[in-house]
Formats: structure tokens, sequence, C-alpha cells
């Protein structure tokens, strides 16, 4: 299975187990009068792992944030170069956050530090920020290095047909944008 499609899992059920926590939290309130003591925790660490591993979604479909306002500064010719570049330095970027989230991992992991509310060990959820960025790193590594990997700039929107998950001629039905055999409605 590859990197992306364990991250789009990964997001997908960390989602869910967050939608799932927060909505149970809520119906408990209003059954009960109270809610679930551990869900803001959960859901906070349900959270993490969606903002997470959607780095890494956004990263492998293009959808960086940057910002564009220098885009025209330079001759169309330098682009390439630029875009390694920019590859590069966002590696970099990565590393860094790495070791520092690392050397946070380590000490929680040392000094075996729990969540008071959930009373388990933080060190497995934290352990997602160096994973994440070491993968962001190796990535943008590959994209410095060959060119060719780095996908297209897209602005994130997802197609309506794709998002609906049906078929574009189901899609152009639904919104009325078929042809009508020519003559008006």
């Amino acid at each position: 299975m590859r990197i992306g499609a364990v991250e789009r899992v990964v997001t997908f059920v960390a989602f869910l187990v967050l939608i799932v926590v927060i909505f149970g939290d809520v119906v408990m309130r209003e059954v009960t009068g109270s809610g679930l003591h551990w869900a803001r925790q959960a859901g906070v660490y349900a959270n993490m792992f969606v903002v997470m591993f959607g780095i890494g979604i956004a990263s492998a479909g293009g959808a960086h944030l940057r910002p564009r306002f220098a885009d025209g500064w330079l001759p169309a010719r330098f682009e390439p170069h630029l875009m390694r570049l920019q590859d590069g330095l966002m590696a970099c970027f990565c590393l860094c956050f790495a070791v520092v989230a690392a050397a946070v991992v380590i000490d929680s992991f040392i000094l075996a530090e729990r969540s008071v509310v959930l009373r388990i060990l933080i060190w497995p959820f934290q352990a997602v920020v160096p994973l994440v960025f070491v993968i962001a790193t190796v990535r943008h590594a590959l994209y410095a290095t060959f060119p060719a990997t780095r996908p297209a700039e897209s602005s994130g929107a997802i197609p309506l047909d794709e998002a609906l998950l049906v078929p574009t001629d189901q899609v152009q039905t639904m919104t009325g944008d078929q042809d009508n055999g020519g003559g008006g409605r």
C-alpha cells in the first residue's frame, strides 16, 4: 500500500472517530445533562491525527499553502529551479520540525507522561508529529531531486463528481446541465 493511501485511510478513520466522539458527547449532554468526561481529550487526539496526516495528503496532492505574491517577479525560465529550491527548503523545514518533535516525544517517553483525563501514555500520540514530518521531508527531498515526481499544483478543490462519488453524467442530470435535445424548456 502506498504512503498516500495510508495517509488518507488514517485521516478518514481519525475524522470518523472525532465525529463519533463529539456527537456522542453532545448526545450524552442532552440526555443525561453530563457529557463524556474523556470526549474532549479523545477529540483532541483524533484531530491531531487528522491535521498531521492531512499535511501529507496536501503535499502529495500538490495543494500546498504558499504565498504566490512573488510568482511573477522572475522570468518563467527560472521556474524549474525555483520549484526545486522550494521543495529543498520545505524538506529542510520539515526535517527541523521532525527533529524538534522527536526530542519532545523522547522527553515524554523518558518521563512516562500520561494524559490526566484518559490515564494513558501520551508519547504514542505525540510520535505522529515527527513521523509525519519525516515522511514530508522524504517526499519533498524526492520532489527536489526528481522534479518529475512532483505533483502538479492544485487548489485543493474537489470536483463535484468526485465529491459526490457518482458518474459525471449523473451529476449533469442532478444539476440540470444536460442537453435536452436542442429544445427549450
